[in-house]
Parts: C-alpha cells; structure tokens; sequence
C-alpha cells in the first residue's frame, strides 16, 4: 500500500518515517463545508491514520459551488454532510478508519471528540463553536489550526497550546471578519487558499517537525491580490482565561455558550446570545441586502424572510426562528445570517 504515497515518500520532510507517522495519527475536523471537506480529502489521500468528521447540516444546492466531496445526488437526498463525506472519502482511500458525527458541537459534547486526538482543524462556519474548540485545545493540549473565509479573503493561524497566542487572546486586535458566506458570498479558490495553509501545517504538525511551522497569522484577497503574514507572537495575554497559567476556560461552561430554547406552541425558536448586546440592526440590514431575502425593520428589530424561512433579530441580539422546532436547523439560520 505504500505504493499509493510514493510521491509524498520521495518528498525529503516526510520521507517513509513521515508517512508511518501519518498512518498513527488522528485528526478531528469540526465542520463539513468548504474548508472542512477539502481538508478531509487532502488528508484521505495524505494517509492519515484516523479521521473525525463533524457537521450538524445538510447538503444544499448552494453547496455544490465550493463544497468538495458532495453530488448533485447527495443534495436531492438532503444528505447530512458528515455522512456523504464519509461515502465518498472511504472510496478515497478505503485505508482509512473514517467516523462520521451528525451533531451540533457544543461545550457538552467537545470532550468526547477529542481523545486520543493529536489534531483540530477549524472548518466551522462561527466563533460560538470555534471558541470552544480554543478552549478543549488549551485545556488538553492539542494543536488546532484556525480558518477561515469570505469573499475572496482568507485567514488562518496555527494555535499551539503554552506557545502562540490563543484565539481569545486575538479577539480584540485581530480583525477577524463578521460576515458569512450567505451574506457576502464565497469564490471557490478562496476556500482552497485557506485549506493548503491548514493542511499543510498539519502536514507538519502529524509528521512531528515543528520547527518547519510557519507561526504567523496568514491573511489574503485573492481579488485584490493581498497577501500579509503577522507576527502575533506579541499578543499572547499573561492573564488570558483560555490560555494563561490561571486558565478558567470559559467558553466550556454554561454561561458561555448560545442559549436555545423551542417556544411553546408557536413553531419557533429562541436563540440568545452567549452575551446580550446592542446589534446595530442598519448594519445587519444592508448585509442581508445582498441576498435574495426580504429584510423589514422598525425601532425595535428586523424581521428577515428568505424562501420558506422567517427570522426575527432583535436589539438586543436575541433572535427567533420561525417556521421550525429544530434547534440545530435553527441555530444553522441564525449562525449563517446573523453570527
């Protein structure tokens, strides 16, 4: 079976000691979409030795533009994308034990996905889950590798627990973007760009040379021909409550995560900020201007309609999903349009 990575062998970093050490690892990729399946097929192919995919969706029609793995098929069939990305990876490379989650990843459910775990990619769509996943990183000691993209802009940044700044310490300097792909829409390359810098820490990471790891934030536009590498080494914050010596990691407990609650007897959902705060409802408005929806709004909230789909946002932040009593369906709305 060797035969298979030869190219990859005949590479002098990774060599045949690389590749052994690439068939024991595990690697856990929260998220299913764009970054999410094009990771799990470079790594597939890679001859990784365990994968973990995790995803609460299905597979839409406006996936297929930037979403490897995924059939016109698997979008009639509304397949979940963990499942379908699974069929098609093990058809990849059928060496690989490949598991497959149908969940939404929460502070409950985090611990169970990590062990034994040597790697996180971030393939998520918001920075509820992202912070969560920050948290176990540092809590347990696993390497995870932010990513993120919009537009033709593309971010990302290897996390190393007890040497980089975490992500809780950037959230106040770095510029890390608010809009999502269902409000500024996506290019296909600006996906893949992220994906070869995650994957190819990985890469690194799995095969133990850590001195070859880039340790800058890496960001671009691909449209605009940008490209900045950041020494964020700086930023690291001594009393950090995700990464410093007195550690409380905050985003694992209750008080952190979205509060969600199925309002009796109306077909709606409750969603609640992990922390209430005034949103500038004009902003919000002129992104959901770029979509195909309807957007209303008076003083006290904004009432966006897309499709079969109505959705309310108000002031403080607060949000109700009309027309459903799934709370994962619902969280995916308000995580795509008002994250």
């Amino acid at each position: 079976m060797m035969e298979r990575y030869s190219r990859q062998i005949l590479f002098p970093p990774i060599g045949e000691t690389g590749q052994q050490l690439l068939r024991k690892k595990h690697v856990l990729i929260v998220g299913c979409g764009a970054l999410g399946t094009q990771s799990a097929e470079m790594l597939v192919r890679a001859g990784i030795g365990t994968l973990t995919i995790v995803d609460r969706d299905y597979i839409e029609w406006s996936n297929l533009q930037r979403q490897y793995l995924f059939t016109e098929t698997d979008a009639k069939e509304r397949l979940p994308k963990a499942v379908a990305a699974k069929r098609h990876l093990e058809k990849i490379n059928s060496d690989v034990t490949i598991h497959a989650q149908v969940m939404d990843v929460t502070a409950a459910e985090i611990a169970s996905l990590v062990h034994r775990v040597d790697v996180i990619l971030d393939a998520t769509d918001n920075f509820d889950i992202r912070m969560i996943i920050n948290d176990i990183s540092q809590k347990i000691n696993i390497p995870w590798i932010y990513g993120s993209c919009v537009g033709s802009y593309g971010i990302s940044f290897t996390i190393l627990p007890g040497e980089t700044p975490c992500l809780h310490c950037l959230l106040e300097t770095v510029p890390l973007g608010g809009d999502t792909c269902d409000t500024a829409g996506i290019i296909q390359p600006a996906a893949a760009q992220v994906v070869i810098h995650q994957t190819t820490e990985a890469l690194k990471l799995l095969t133990n040379q850590r001195d070859a790891l880039r340790r800058t934030l890496v960001s671009f536009d691909l449209w605009k021909n940008e490209f900045v590498q950041m020494d964020i080494s700086s930023l690291k914050k001594v009393d950090c409550p995700s990464c410093s010596k007195q550690a409380t990691y905050p985003f694992l407990t209750f008080e952190k995560q979205t509060k969600v609650a199925v309002l009796c007897g109306r077909e709606s959902v409750q969603i609640r900020p992990q922390q209430l705060s005034q949103r500038n409802l004009h902003d919000v408005a002129k992104k959901l201007s770029r979509t195909n929806g309807n957007v209303e709004m008076n003083d006290f909230l904004l009432s966006y309609t897309v499709g079969d789909e109505r959705m309310v946002l108000f002031n403080d932040g607060r949000a109700l999903i009309h027309g459903t009593n799934d709370i994962n369906y619902a969280k995916t709305l308000y995580h795509r349009y008002f994250s």
